[in-house]
């Protein structure tokens, strides 16, 4: 069998159609690199996919980001090996000088597809002769390599958006990219900003949009309404909770102790490759139960039970579960459930009157659901900071000390009937 000759570049991100697929090559070559270079490589990697998928709807801006995104990755890995959590501004001047003037084995001067399809292999294989630079030619003469400022500002504000997005995932705490900008800076929001979470009116429309599509369509949306309870009570990314290589969420991973009786949710593998147990509420043990008797199942799981967590209603059309109907459901599927309930939940608040709360949650996301999950335990609830760091799987208890006081209106309820002077109130 002869070996498939790869590019000196290793491509990252098929298009949209074959994304989810993954790639044989791909998956290889993030093994090495996690097994020798970068051991965080394989979940960066997850990460930019779940930012690219959202850029599903704008095929321009997936194919521009993408390719920005392996440029910038190739670096980091290959170049450097490093982490983009590692990342400073200093090293981030390095890049900018790198696409500047890239090596000229990573420069092409004709534009061609990334991935190609192999007839020999029957698999879509990277291409040869891609390169992640473009040159150009005059007069059939190849000219010297050549960025524009506009260009670099372009790269740099892709690499920011990607970085902030990462900060949101919590895998990394500052931006490099956007201290290298030479525009305004933005004004940053608080990190208790609304924007981030559902206030507890909003959630309660949440939680009645889940109940009511769960009652008016269950075979649809039974699965729904225990995904956004199970996100919500254990403060899961959807990355967390998806079907991607290497991982497929089973019920056996709600575990009991058999010491003290205490169930718990096992996540075997999260951001920086940790993998922890968050403990399960009494609430969410009977949305477990109502979720399992409506499959068919026991009210509970069996120790170690592999039974699919998500289940797909209809057989997949591709990919590497193509055919199967009990196979997990993967990040996309995921968003796009979480999403109908979001926007059902916001056309309910409309209904009742509550037109900028309805506003403000057509534009939050299935990561504000863990955000909202942690900010209400701590400022609601009265959980212990120190049980919401573990659960949360956050490395210091200052990452969990920004939850304190969340949302505004909260903030400034509390402070509505504060006297001024309390002799004299």
């Amino acid at each position: 069998m002869t070996s498939i000759l790869l590019p000196p570049a290793m491509p990252l991100f098929d298009g949209l159609a074959h994304l989810e697929a993954g790639n044989p090559q791909v998956n290889q070559y993030l093994a090495n690199l996690s097994l020798n270079n970068v051991p965080d490589a394989g979940l960066v990697y997850e990460l930019a996919v779940d930012w690219l998928l959202e850029q599903r709807h704008n095929e321009n801006n997936y194919k521009t980001y993408r390719s920005e995104l392996t440029t910038f990755l190739h670096w980091c890995f290959s170049a450097l090996a490093i982490s983009p959590k590692d990342l400073t501004r200093r090293i981030m001047m390095r890049y900018r000088d790198y696409c500047q003037a890239p090596p000229e084995q990573l420069i092409a001067y004709r534009n061609v597809a990334q991935f190609i399809l192999d007839k020999e292999w029957g698999e879509r294989l990277p291409n040869p002769l891609w390169r992640p630079f473009l040159g150009k030619r005059e007069l059939g003469r190849e000219l010297p390599y050549r960025l524009s400022e506009q260009a670099m500002k372009t790269k740099l504000a892709i690499l920011s958006a990607f970085f902030q997005f990462l900060i949101q995932e919590e895998y990394m705490d500052r931006n490099p990219a956007l201290l290298l900008q030479r525009v305004k800076r933005p004004v940053q929001q608080e990190p208790d900003d609304q924007s981030q979470a559902f206030s507890e009116l909003q959630w309660s429309y949440v939680m009645q949009a889940a109940d009511r599509l769960a009652t008016g369509s269950p075979d649809q949306h039974e699965r729904s309404r225990f995904l956004i309870s199970l996100m919500y009570a254990c403060y899961l990314r959807i990355s967390e909770v998806a079907a991607r290589p290497g991982f497929t969420p089973v019920m056996g991973q709600f575990r009991r102790d058999g010491k003290t009786g205490v169930w718990g949710y096992y996540i075997p593998r999260s951001k920086g490759g940790k993998r922890r147990t968050v403990a399960v509420s009494h609430a969410l043990l009977e949305a477990l139960e109502r979720y399992r008797i409506f499959l068919g199942l026991s009210p509970l799981p069996a120790p170690n039970e592999q039974t699919p967590l998500f289940v797909r209603h209809k057989a997949a059309a591709h990919g590497r579960e193509q055919g199967e109907l009990n196979a997990n459901l993967g990040i996309r599927q995921l968003r796009e459930l979480v999403m109908t309930v979001i926007q059902t939940a916001a056309n309910l608040a409309e209904q009742d009157g509550f037109a900028q709360d309805s506003a403000e949650m057509r534009n939050l996301t299935p990561h504000s659901i863990r955000h909202t999950g942690i900010t209400h335990d701590i400022n609601l609830n009265g959980r212990p900071l120190s049980h919401v760091q573990a659960d949360a799987g956050h490395d210091s208890i200052d990452t969990t000390s920004k939850y304190l006081h969340t949302g505004n209106s909260e903030r400034h309820e509390s402070a509505n009937h504060k006297p001024l002077d309390r002799l004299h109130e």
